[in-house]
């Protein structure tokens, strides 16, 4: 078989592997369910990114910042479906931005996370020797820091602000990624497949890049449903403690300024947003466990 055919049925094989993953985690009816909730999540933050936009672009105050005194601590009704806040703001609508800086948080700190673990994972276990020891130092040390202690001193250097959240999650949360990188890694590069293309004379970033990593990235694609629920749930934490988001309505902000007024009766508020966090981050786990079944190879040659 010639060097172009052998491209084309390599093409044809991961296609045709892509979707029969697919159909596979669409089979679920717990997948189809945790990609429905996901997607509602996801409609409202794009909504929430759309409506911050145009309310910023004509420098008018957005009705969820809107304070209205005479509407203050309303319980869900028509008007309201999940009440107002102690400033007469509607619950909903701060939910729905909570879920925009939520999904934000996320999507960037996963993004910086995730390649760089699975770069430094990729170069320990393949090239091994002192590349490996150096990664495995870097991964070891950055471990070693109370990953709490060095969330805040970053967003403390950076500033508070969704920036410093971006950066402190995205700088602390790769060792999980690398380390589950480099063991599959070491595991592939002894393969056949690694050995024959090696004999073809292939480079290293050509064997690395093109052939192991194709066997290795449904790791970071379960990575990813993981770090999402975990940036958020830091993200949370942080506005908490008054140093994520700043004048925004996320979901850490929310909780802190409703837990004050649980004991009077006002429930509604912090109910919704621990039922929002609660869904998102069992939406994304769930899924997360259907992709690993669907993409992970050993799991798909034992179902064969």
């Amino acid at each position: 078989m010639s060097a172009a055919a052998e491209s084309k049925a390599a093409a044809r094989g991961g296609a045709s592997f892509g979707r029969e993953a697919w159909r596979q985690v669409w089979a679920s009816r717990v997948a189809r369910a945790c990609l429905a909730v996901l997607a509602v999540f996801l409609l409202a933050a794009l909504w929430g990114e759309a409506a911050n936009a145009w309310y910023a672009w004509r420098d008018v105050t957005p009705p969820w910042q809107a304070q209205n005194l005479g509407a203050r601590y309303l319980a869900p009704c028509a008007r309201h479906w999940l009440g107002t806040d102690g400033l007469g703001r509607d619950v909903g609508l701060r939910l729905m931005q909570g879920a925009r800086i939520a999904f934000q948080v996320g999507v960037v700190s996963s993004l910086i996370a995730i390649p760089i673990g699975v770069l430094l994972g990729c170069l320990g276990g393949y090239f091994g020797g002192k590349t490996d020891d150096a990664v495995v130092w870097l991964s070891t040390t950055f471990a070693s820091i109370p990953g709490l202690l060095f969330v805040l001193a970053i967003a403390m250097v950076v500033g508070k602000g969704l920036l410093g959240v971006f950066l402190a999650i995205g700088l602390t949360t790769w060792v999980g990624v690398c380390r589950l990188i480099r063991a599959e890694v070491l595991k592939q590069k002894n393969r056949g497949y690694v050995r024959a293309v090696r004999a073809l004379g292939f480079s290293h970033g050509r064997i690395l890049f093109r052939h192991i990593l194709p066997n290795v990235i449904h790791v970071a694609l379960v990575s990813f449903t993981l770090r999402f629920p975990a940036a958020i749930g830091t993200e949370v934490f942080l506005s908490f403690l008054g140093i994520g988001a700043q004048g925004q309505p996320s979901w850490g902000t929310m909780i802190s300024s409703a837990r004050l007024r649980l004991w009077q009766g006002m429930w509604w508020e912090l109910a919704a947003v621990t039922a929002a966090i609660f869904a998102v981050v069992l939406a994304f786990n769930l899924l997360g466990d259907a992709l690993r079944d669907a993409l992970d190879p050993r799991l798909r040659t034992a179902r064969e």
